[in-house]
């Protein structure tokens, strides 16, 4: 049976309790995304510096290498077998008490490998234990950014909705300029120090970020858009049914959204060092280019939010398409300059690459990928989306980009060309959806099935009336 129900999309900005709460929200969602990000960095710095030494039987320390760096990818293969499972949950049981879940068993982890003991001293088990433990992580992790800009989207006032969901994403920037931070301060100890115990003080450190942000989020209230669903008995009682039913348009062209954001981030974060390796050579000096990486975070410190502002004034397709144009115009001038083989260049190249061409999608797209879906699958929407298109975008982008330097014998059009058809995949996605500016987020329809009012286009009203099914 259908029936017409009035919602209000979100309490009263001058409600001190909701104004109690948002404060809440964008704390434990910035400290969560801190966390895992932290987590994420410090385990790939770790992994071809201490775990290959500690971990792994050294009779050939070049297999030793690419057993710890296996280990550092079964994270990623767990990652969307968390998001699924957890993004489920979430819509059947709340947003809150699923992001409690996961930044115990992210965090917990990731503690818990701080503990493990070596190779010498229980053999076989410690590898087998550091893979456990990564899975773990990533089980974890698959779920927690989707969780948190869902919960961020779903606080947050309407008119600032794209500034707020922006905020936790600088929790993503804080946590990997802090996971360098410390691993350059405990590389400064004596190798022998270094490798018996100074590598475990950072892991260890993780717990610290736990409390905090399980005593933020311990403390929040469910979000008003799940409460919606309580209140009215719509909580969908199988969420997988419901989104391969309703949902997968929206999943498929978030999917288009995300190729150029997440594959471009890739590519710039760790093709790009690859590639000016292979142009260079030997003289080329790796830890010099990480800065590239660590500015383009520090500038994105402030472009993400900056861009997630723009959006609330101009619309999100709008700020998105710019950030996708602009990435399709950057690209082959960017990969020619990297070419050059200058090291200056290269950083500027990759900072710009990642602070402003990467970060003016994610600004906006922090509030477009939840209001793409509606209340009752919004979670695992989100979810599927994010960790889908990890997988085909980043995830990709390093072994397809590595291929292309290697046949080619680093030849730049190639890598050019490759991000471009991501900028163009990204760009055309654009014009498949709706404008979800000033969307009302207790609807049940998905975005992109609905006309343009109903998706959110002119609406100005914050109370407005939807059909739910029981």
């Amino acid at each position: 049976m259908s029936e017409h129900l009035t919602a209000t999309a979100t309490p009263p900005a001058e409600d001190p309790e909701y104004a109690a709460n948002l404060r809440r929200a964008t704390l434990a969602s910035s400290v969560g995304s801190a966390l895992e990000y932290f987590d994420f960095a410090l385990y790939g710095l770790s992994t071809a510096l201490i775990f290959n030494v500690l971990f792994f039987p050294q009779d050939d320390p070049a297999l030793a290498t690419v057993a710890a760096f296996a280990t550092f990818g079964v994270g990623f293969v767990a990652r969307p077998l968390g998001g699924f499972f957890f993004g489920a949950l979430g819509d059947k049981l709340g947003r809150k008490w699923v992001l409690v879940v996961t930044i115990l068993l992210m965090g917990g982890a990731s503690t818990a490998i701080g503990l493990l003991p070596t190779y010498e001293a229980i053999g076989i088990w410690a590898p087998i234990l550091l893979v456990l433990m990564r899975l773990l992580q990533g089980f974890g992790a698959g779920a927690e950014q989707a969780g948190s800009t869902v919960l961020m989207a779903e606080y947050a006032p309407m008119r600032r909705r794209g500034f707020f969901a922006a905020l936790p994403f600088i929790g993503i920037q804080a946590g990997t300029v802090l996971a360098a931070l410390v691993f350059s301060l405990i590389s400064l100890l004596p190798q022998d120090q270094l490798l018996s115990w100074g590598w475990r003080i950072p892991f260890l450190a993780s717990f610290v970020l736990i409390l905090t942000a399980l005593f933020i989020r311990m403390r929040l209230r469910e979000t008003p858009t799940f409460v919606e669903l309580e209140k009215h008995e719509t909580v969908v009682d199988k969420p997988f049914r419901d989104i391969f039913t309703h949902g997968l348009p929206g999943v498929i062209v978030g999917i288009g959204l995300r190729m150029a954001e997440n594959g471009g981030s890739y590519m710039f974060q760790t093709l790009s060092l690859a590639f000016f390796v292979s142009v260079v050579g030997p003289d080329a000096d790796k830890s010099l280019l990480t800065w590239g990486v660590t500015l383009g975070s520090l500038i994105g410190v402030f472009s993400v939010p900056f861009t997630g502002h723009l959006s609330d004034r101009f619309g999100r397709r709008t700020v998105y398409r710019f950030g996708a144009v602009f990435m399709l115009a950057y690209t082959f001038p960017a990969w020619w300059l990297l070419s050059l083989g200058n090291h200056a260049l290269a950083i500027g190249v990759i900072a710009v690459g990642i602070g402003v061409a990467v970060n003016t999608m994610l600004g906006p797209q922090c509030a477009m990928l939840p209001e793409l879906f509606g209340n009752r699958h919004r979670y695992l929407g989100v979810a599927m989306t994010r960790e889908l298109s990890a997988v085909l975008a980043g995830g990709l982008a390093g072994v397809l980009g590595a291929y292309l330097i290697a046949v080619s014998d680093g030849n730049w059009v190639l890598l050019a060309i490759y991000m471009a058809a991501l900028a163009l995949i990204t760009t055309m996605s654009t014009f498949l959806v709706p404008e979800t500016l000033r969307r009302d987020l207790t609807r049940t329809a998905d975005a992109v099935k609905v006309s343009r009012e109903e998706a959110g286009e002119d609406v100005t009203a914050t109370t407005v009336t939807i059909r739910t099914v029981r």
